[in-house]
C-alpha cells in the first residue's frame, strides 16, 4: 500500500513540475495538454453542440454576431495562432456565449437580447475569447487530471481500505475538491478573462464603459445572483467594480483604436 501511495505522489509531482506555467496575469497554474490536443477537444465539442442545439440561420442575426466577433478577434496578438474563428448562433433563451480552443465561438440568442448594443455583445465575446487565450480550459482539465491522482493518494495515505470508509473519504475529498479546484472557470479565471476581454474589445474600437451597462443588464435579467461565496463567478457588483478599475487603461486603448480609424459598424438586428 505504501508503494502505491508513493507512486501516486510521485506522479503528481512529475505532472505538476512538467506543466507548471504562469497565466497572463501571473497566476501559477499547471497545463498538461498541448495546443493540438486542446484544439481537437474544442473542435469535437463544438460539433457536438451544433448537433444538439438549434442553429440560427437568419442572415441579419448571424452577420451581426460575425461582425462583432471579427472586430474583436482582429485584435488578438499574432502569437496566439488562430487566424479564423468559426461562429455559430444558437436559438435559446440562455443568456450565454462560449469560446473553445481551436477558434470556435457560440452565442445564444438570449444573450443578444440582453446585450443591448454591439459594444455590450463585444464585452462578452471578448471575455469568452480571453478564456481561450489564457488557456483556462487546459488549466481546468489539468487540475481535474491531478485531482484524480490526488484523491487516490489521499485515500491510501489515511489507510481507507474498507469500501465504506473509502467511499466516505472520497466523498469528503470530492466536496472539498469540488469547491476548491474542479468547478470550471473559478473566480480568478473569470476576473482574468474580464480584464483581458475588456482590453480586446476596447482595442477593437468598442466603448469599454458599455461593459458596465452589460453587467447591470445581466443582473436585472438574472433577478439577482447567489451569494458570491457560493459561486465561482464574481458577484455582479464585484465584477462591475473590477471593470471600473480597469476603465482608464481600456479607454486609452479605445482612443488609440479610434485614432487608427477602428470603429466597428455592426448593426444590431430587431429580434
Amino acid at each position: 500500500m505504501r508503494s502505491l501511495w508513493l507512486k501516486a505522489v510521485s506522479l503528481i509531482c512529475v505532472l505538476t513540475l512538467a506543466g507548471c506555467s504562469a497565466s497572463p496575469t501571473g497566476r501559477n497554474r499547471v497545463l498538461l495538454y498541448d495546443n493540438s490536443q486542446m484544439s481537437a477537444l474544442g473542435a469535437q465539442s463544438f460539433e457536438e453542440i451544433k448537433k444538439s442545439e438549434e442553429v440560427v440561420t437568419d442572415k441579419a442575426i448571424v452577420s451581426y454576431v460575425q461582425c462583432v466577433t471579427d472586430a474583436v478577434t482582429a485584435e488578438i496578438p499574432g502569437h496566439y495562432g488562430e487566424e479564423h474563428w468559426e461562429v455559430a448562433v444558437f436559438k435559446s433563451e440562455q443568456v450565454n456565449a462560449f469560446a473553445l480552443p481551436g477558434g470556435h465561438i457560440g452565442v445564444y440568442t438570449g444573450l443578444i437580447e440582453v446585450a443591448e448594443t454591439p459594444d455590450q455583445l463585444a464585452t462578452v465575446i471578448g471575455h469568452e475569447i480571453a478564456h481561450v487565450l489564457a488557456e483556462h480550459s487546459n488549466e481546468r482539465l489539468s487540475r481535474n487530471q491531478i485531482v484524480g491522482v490526488g484523491t487516490l493518494a489521499a485515500a491510501v495515505a489515511i489507510g481507507a481500505s474498507d469500501i465504506e470508509h473509502k467511499g466516505a473519504t472520497m466523498a469528503a475529498l470530492g466536496l472539498g475538491v469540488q469547491y476548491g479546484i474542479v468547478l470550471p472557470y473559478g473566480r480568478a479565471q473569470e476576473s482574468e478573462a474580464d480584464v483581458m476581454g475588456l482590453d480586446l474589445m476596447a482595442s477593437a474600437g468598442f466603448e469599454p464603459q458599455e461593459s458596465v451597462s452589460l453587467w447591470q443588464n445581466m443582473a436585472k435579467a438574472s433577478g439577482g445572483s447567489p451569494p458570491q461565496f457560493l459561486s465561482t463567478h464574481p458577484s455582479h457588483n464585484t465584477r462591475i467594480n473590477q471593470l471600473e478599475s480597469q476603465m482608464p487603461k481600456a479607454s486609452g486603448l479605445r482612443q488609440q483604436a479610434l485614432a487608427n480609424n477602428k470603429q466597428p459598424d455592426c448593426e444590431r438586428p430587431n429580434l
